[in-house]
This record gives C-alpha cells, sequence and structure tokens, in this order.
C-alpha cells in the first residue's frame, strides 16, 4: 500500500500554487486535503463560485466577550485556492484538514506568546545582550541567519529560490527546504505545541479518509512546507484527545479582502510585502513562463508612472529590462527579481531616487485590488442588518461605485400616514451616522449649508468593496449595526481622559440616536468633569453640548440632564477665562476661540448668566496685564454685541495704539479686535484714522515690529474688505479712496517684496 502524497507550500507563494496543479494532473487523486479549518468546508462552494474575485478570506469570531478572531486570507495564487478549484474542476472532493476553527479560537489566548518583563538596569541590559548572542534557534532566528548569508529579506531569498525552480524540482525542493528547516530549529514550547497539536489532527483526518475507504496514494495533502515532515512521522490523534480539545462557540464568514490587507505592510504577519506583483508573477507563470515577470511589472510600473503625470520614454523601459536581467544574472538567478526590477527601475525611469516613483510603485507592487463576493454568501448578522436596514430605509440604490448626493431633511413630515415615513429622513441620519462610528466608508457628512438651524444633513455616498469588509469586521463589536455602534462608543468612552473627547462621544452617540450610550458618556464626562481643563477644551465640551440642548428636540433626545453640566461648564469657564488670557502668543488663538465659543454659548441659551459673562469681557478688554490679543478680542465681542459704544472704543483704541506702548503690544491688541465683526469695524473711519496716526509715528525698528502683527491681522481679510480698507485710507489721506484702492491693492513689486522677505530674519526672541 502507498502513501499520501505531500505537497509542501508557501501560503502566498505563484509558483507553489502553478506546480501544484501540475502535481495534481499527474497524481490524479480522489480526495483532495487543504491546510484549513475543518469545520468550514461549506465555504469552499463560494471560493469556487464564478462570481467570487480575489482577494477574499474566511473570518471566524467568537460570540462573547472578550472577541477572538482567527482569519484564512486567499488570493487567486494561493496554493490552497487552486488546490480548490482543481478539485471543483474535476470533480473530486476536497476538505480542509486542520484544527476547526472553534478550537482554534479556544486555543488562541493559550497560544499567545507571553512577554516578560525585562530589569532596566546595566545587569540587566547584558544579560539581554548575552540571552540574544546565544538564543535557540527558532523559525525567525533561521530566516534572520538566511538574510545575514544572502545579503537578501526573504520574500527575495525565496523568490530568487523557489519561484524560479523548474517544474519537476519545486516540491522536492521546497518539501526538503520544510524539513531542513524544521530540523534547524527549536521554537518556543507555546509554537511546538501548536504545531504538534495540529500535525496530530491534521494526521487524523488522513488516517480517517484512508479508514474509510480512500486508497492512501489517492490522498493528496496540500500543507505548509514546514508541516510535512509532521505528517509523515508522527503519530495521529487519538479520539479520545480529539474529543478533549477545548471548543468557542463561534461563527465565520467569507468576506472581501483587499491587497493591501494581505500585504505585510497592513501588519498582516503572514502576508507578502508585493501581492500585486505576485499576481503578476501568476500571470507569467501561466502565459510565457516567469521571465515575463520582468516586462510585465516595468510596463506597469510606466504606466503608473505616467499616469501620475510623469514622463517614461520606451528606452527607458527596454533599459530597465535589460539592467535587471544582468543584475539577476550578477545575483546568481535566471530571471529578474522584484529586487533587481525595482533597483533597475530606479536607475533608469527615477533617475537614482526611489522617492519619484513612490507612488507607481506602490500602486505595481502592492496594489488597489478588492475582492469581490456573490450574492447570497453566509453573511455575519452585522450584514444582515446592515442590508435589511439599507431595504428598509431606502438606501439600495445608494450601493453602486457612483459617488451620489443625498440630502436630509429631519424634521418631521406632517402629510404622510406612518410614524416610518414621518421621521424617515432622521432614520437615514442615525443610520449613516452609526456606520460612520463604525468605521464603514460607504457615507461621507458634508459640512452644513444653513445659518442657524441644524435640520438639513448633506452626505456623500458611494459603495466599495471595503466598505463591505469594514461592515463584516463590525461582526467583532456586536450583533447588529446599533449594537455593534454601542459597543464602539461604550470602548471610547471607557479610555478617554480629556473632556474633549468624552463630549465628542457624547455628541456621536447624540447624533446616532442611541440615548444609552449618550447616558454612558455623559456620565463619563461628568466624571471628568471635576478635574482641571483647559479653558479651550471647557469652551469645546460646552459647545457640543450645546448642540444636543438646541437641537434635542429634532432627533427626539431629551436634553434636560444635559443642562446642568453646560450651566457647570459655564461657571467654570468664566472663572479661569482671565487667567488663561495670562499666556503667550502662541496660546492666545485658542484662547480667543474658547471666548468665541462661549459667547455663542450663552447667546443660545436664556439659562445662562448674561451679566456674568458682559461683566467678564469688560474686565479683560480693560486689563493691561493680560495678552493683548486675547483683550482685543474681548472689545470686538463687546462691540458686536452693542454694549460698547464709540467713545469707549475710541479711548481703547488711543491707549493702545500710543507711542509709549510696546509696537508688538498694540498691534497684538487691534489683530484681536479685528478678529470679529469686520465690516463694522471698517466702518468705523475713526479707528483707521488713529490706526494711521499710530504707524506713522512708530520708527523704523518699531514699524517693523508692527508690520509682523499687523500681516498676521490682515491676513484672513478677504478682498473686499481690504479693498475698502484702502478706501478709507484713501480718505484719510486727502486722496481719492479709488485711486488709492487700486494703488494699495496692485501687486507687490519686487523692490516691496524683498522688503517683506527681510522680516524672515527678524529677531523675535524678546518678543
Amino acid at each position: 500500500m502507498g502513501n499520501p502524497t505531500f505537497f509542501g507550500v508557501r501560503h502566498l507563494s505563484p509558483a507553489a500554487a502553478y506546480h501544484l496543479r501540475r502535481a495534481l494532473d499527474a497524481a490524479s487523486p480522489s480526495l483532495v486535503l487543504v491546510e484549513g479549518p475543518s469545520d468550514l468546508n461549506g465555504q469552499m462552494q463560494w471560493l469556487c463560485h464564478p462570481e467570487t474575485q480575489f482577494p477574499a478570506a474566511i473570518l471566524a469570531y467568537t460570540k462573547e466577550a472578550p472577541v477572538r478572531t482567527i482569519l484564512w486570507p486567499f488570493a487567486i495564487y494561493s496554493p490552497e485556492v487552486q488546490a480548490i478549484l482543481w478539485a471543483h474542476e474535476h470533480g473530486v472532493e476536497c476538505r480542509f484538514m486542520d484544527l476547526p476553527s472553534s478550537v482554534f479560537l479556544a486555543l488562541k489566548p493559550w497560544f499567545e506568546p507571553v512577554q516578560e518583563e525585562n530589569g532596566d538596569g546595566p545587569e540587566d541590559a547584558e544579560a539581554d545582550e548575552t540571552a540574544e548572542s546565544q538564543e535557540p534557534p527558532t523559525t525567525e532566528s533561521v530566516y534572520r541567519r538566511l538574510e545575514t548569508l544572502t545579503g537578501e529579506d526573504h520574500d527575495t531569498f525565496w523568490e530568487r529560490t523557489f519561484e524560479q525552480l523548474e517544474a519537476g524540482d519545486f516540491q522536492a525542493g521546497n518539501n526538503t527546504f520544510g524539513r531542513q528547516l524544521r530540523s534547524a530549529s527549536v521554537d518556543s514550547r507555546r509554537d511546538m505545541a501548536e504545531t504538534v497539536v495540529r500535525e496530530a489532527y491534521m494526521k487524523r483526518v488522513i488516517t480517517q479518509a484512508v479508514n474509510s475507504g480512500t486508497s492512501p496514494e489517492k490522498i493528496f495533502c496540500v500543507c505548509g512546507s514546514f508541516h510535512v515532515a509532521g505528517l509523515e512521522t508522527n503519530a495521529p490523534m487519538t479520539g479520545e484527545e480529539e474529543r478533549a480539545l477545548p471548543r468557542a462557540d463561534c461563527c465565520a464568514t467569507l468576506m472581501p479582502y483587499s491587497y493591501y490587507r494581505l500585504s505585510s505592510r497592513s501588519g498582516y504577519g503572514a502576508g507578502n510585502k508585493a501581492p500585486a506583483y505576485f499576481e503578476l508573477l501568476w500571470d507569467a507563470l501561466n502565459g510565457g513562463g516567469v521571465k515575463d515577470a520582468a516586462y510585465l511589472y516595468l510596463t506597469r510600473l510606466a504606466a503608473a508612472h505616467r499616469k501620475a503625470g510623469n514622463l517614461v520614454s520606451s528606452a527607458e523601459v527596454i533599459e530597465a529590462v535589460r539592467l535587471a536581467q544582468a543584475l539577476a544574472a550578477m545575483r546568481g538567478s535566471r530571471c529578474p527579481t522584484l529586487s533587481d526590477l525595482r533597483d533597475a527601475s530606479v536607475t533608469t525611469m527615477g533617475h537614482g531616487n526611489f522617492s519619484e516613483l513612490a507612488l507607481a510603485a506602490a500602486d505595481t507592487e502592492i496594489g488597489k485590488k478588492i475582492g469581490f463576493l456573490p450574492e447570497g454568501v453566509a453573511r455575519t448578522s452585522v450584514q444582515e442588518d446592515f442590508y435589511r436596514q439599507l431595504k428598509t430605509l431606502r438606501l439600495e440604490k445608494f450601493r453602486t461605485a457612483e459617488l451620489q448626493r443625498l440630502d436630509l431633511d429631519l424634521r418631521e413630515k406632517l402629510n404622510v400616514k406612518s410614524e416610518a415615513a414621518a421621521l424617515g429622513d432622521l432614520r437615514r441620519s442615525f443610520f449613516l451616522h452609526r456606520l460612520r462610528v463604525l468605521g464603514v466608508h460607504f457615507a461621507t457628512l458634508l459640512p452644513s449649508r444653513q445659518q442657524g438651524a441644524n435640520w438639513g444633513e448633506y452626505w456623500e455616498l458611494r459603495w466599495t468593496p471595503e466598505a463591505e469588509i469594514e461592515v463584516a469586521e463590525s461582526a467583532l463589536m456586536g450583533d447588529t449595526v446599533e449594537g455593534a455602534t454601542a459597543f464602539a462608543l461604550k470602548e471610547r468612552a471607557d479610555s478617554s481622559a480629556a473632556i474633549a473627547e468624552a463630549a465628542a462621544i457624547f455628541q456621536d452617540a447624540f447624533l446616532c440616536g442611541m440615548p444609552a450610550a449618550a447616558s454612558h458618556a455623559l456620565s463619563v464626562l461628568q466624571g471628568l468633569g471635576v478635574d482641571a481643563a483647559a479653558i479651550d477644551q471647557v469652551a469645546d465640551t460646552a459647545a457640543r453640548l450645546s448642540l444636543v440642548v438646541r437641537y434635542g428636540d429634532l432627533r427626539r433626545f431629551d436634553p434636560a440632564p444635559v443642562v446642568p453640566l453646560i450651566k457647570q461648564l459655564y461657571l467654570r469657564a468664566c472663572l479661569t477665562l482671565a487667567g488663561a488670557c495670562v499666556c503667550d502668543a502662541k496660546a492666545a488663538p485658542a484662547v480667543t476661540q474658547a471666548m468665541d465659543q462661549l459667547n455663542s454659548l450663552q447667546l443660545s441659551h436664556d439659562f445662562l448668566e448674561e451679566d456674568r459673562w458682559l461683566d467678564l469681557l469688560a474686565d479683560i478688554s480693560d486689563r493691561d496685564d493680560l495678552n493683548t490679543r486675547c483683550s482685543g478680542f474681548a472689545m470686538a465681542i463687546l462691540l458686536e454685541r452693542g454694549k460698547a459704544d464709540e467713545a469707549l472704543l475710541s479711548r481703547e483704541v488711543a491707549r493702545r495704539l500710543s507711542p509709549g506702548v510696546p509696537a508688538e503690544l498694540g498691534a497684538g491688541w487691534f489683530e484681536g479686535l479685528a478678529g470679529k465683526n469686520r465690516y463694522a469695524l471698517i466702518a468705523r473711519l475713526s479707528l483707521w484714522r488713529q490706526l494711521d496716526d499710530y504707524l506713522s509715528g512708530l520708527d523704523d525698528e518699531a514699524f517693523r515690529r508692527a508690520l509682523v502683527f499687523l500681516r498676521r491681522a490682515f491676513a484672513d481679510f478677504s478682498p473686499s474688505e481690504k479693498n475698502n480698507i484702502a478706501e478709507n485710507l484713501g480718505e484719510i489721506w486727502g486722496v481719492n479712496p479709488r485711486q488709492a484702492a487700486e494703488v494699495l491693492m496692485n501687486d507687490i513689486t519686487e523692490t516691496e517684496q524683498a522688503v517683506l522677505d527681510s522680516l524672515d530674519a527678524f529677531d523675535f526672541d524678546d518678543i
């Protein structure tokens, strides 16, 4: 009696997939066993579906918290996929033979490595260095040793050594590599235990197939080359041992995947650096041979570089091919590897700089490809809930690759019969905000086009396979979209360390229409509220809570619990704002922004004391020991609210813009004053006359210092506002206002620009 065929593979190897299919043709087995979760054989039918487009992944996850996951991703060139497809095409039975996903998930905490704590002293550091030099030859250390000996990373070593092997050499060579790697390494007890358990289970599946009547020589096993020696020699798991295996209550789904997620750059440990390039290798192997990969890579790289707006000639591409072939010969391989192609393309097309080719290389090597699964594939409960809500909320038409606009009116519609129709747009808003919180990139919220109202929301919607992945991954947080959102909000709330963070979470819960989550975030916010917080955080938090109070009725949300907290934050801001105004020029913008938010807050709510706020602004405006920009901004608010008359403004201008006041202080005050209500300031001709007199009286050095601040103050003025100011100056100077405006608004001459550029070398250390 013969033995089963063991074909060792690398999980994302085009050559392994290519030679595997030829070995299957030669062996003509009656049973194909593939390394994979043996309880998920039902997913194979979808991997073979004609509408399935790779990459795709099987995701298994536990139902109970803490949620644990395990993932089996596949590309079209994965040997496992090609074995399954071959069996489907030839009508041969195919099954997974590795541990069930439920066992993997139950054992996962045990298999995860434990990080040992190390001391920080010199003796500990010396011991660590000694231990590193004497570390046992683990699989990873063997890989590192290979990289040292070859001078190339492991992916390049593999490609140069195995991806270019002839058909008759690959199976023997790869199996031999797995055996030698196994004999040369001594992994940790945890890794060894996992390997032993998995191989014993796989050997049991093989033995059961033989006992059920399948001839051993008709069994074809596809597994990682590291496991070949174990499956050939180790004993199978007994029935008692199998029954003793722990199992977790779990679910599984097949979901589309992306080449970026498949790449090692995304953090996937079993990925490769260039999944799109390895697909080119697969295409070359199934075309004219592995030598064609160089032409495919360099032509696609050139096309991507041209698409980015760069010039690449045919001669440069031809020269890159020749150089890559020469490099391959020098490095001992018959065809160029990705490393050779990269070096050649940088030299010829990138002019010696990889940065010139970086975007094109990422597109050609990693790629943007995303898989697709047909309708009817098993979905997670969150996916089912997502599609059910799409239908219920009449959003199915937006599930296309075309970017579409959706305008929502959140007000209740009184001319419809059912409550669902009356609140249809509000329910759509809740749903889209929940997806936003979950990180599902299906809908993007646009800025509001309204002034003083919030009943309209404006969205852009576009469906992508990446969004499908994000919806599927949301199953790790709950069974429904709402449940997953509640979990995400709670996790964020529990980890928040500042009131601004907690306020943002509370606002998200409010926008999602989730009172329970909002209540939890509010409790966290109240707990953080007892701690000291910067004025900008207090103001931002109060502004977010104000939104809930102002528009709570619109979103069917009871704002009553929020009012006491707003009062508390408002009182704290009033008590600490003056102290916050004792700041430098870098901190002043944040303080003035907080002042503006607090002013809007007080105007929006009658339950906040107006007199307290106005008295505080008057005090800040009058004091000389505060940042002058803050004082000027306080005066601007008083003017806007009609609480400062012309006489008061004239006195403040005369006091702040006087020869005895340092130039930077006077200009800083004017910068704050110009921060609000600019048209009202422009209309006050006396203000500009005083500013002109002030600047005319400065010496050259003081003028240069003031100019820096004034340029910053006028930087945000619109062209029309600057034009009006220029007309004011023309009237002050006794010339035609329009002609003065034309002269002042002309482009800066080279001489004038040189003078302005000289300010870059100005010494501001004492400001």
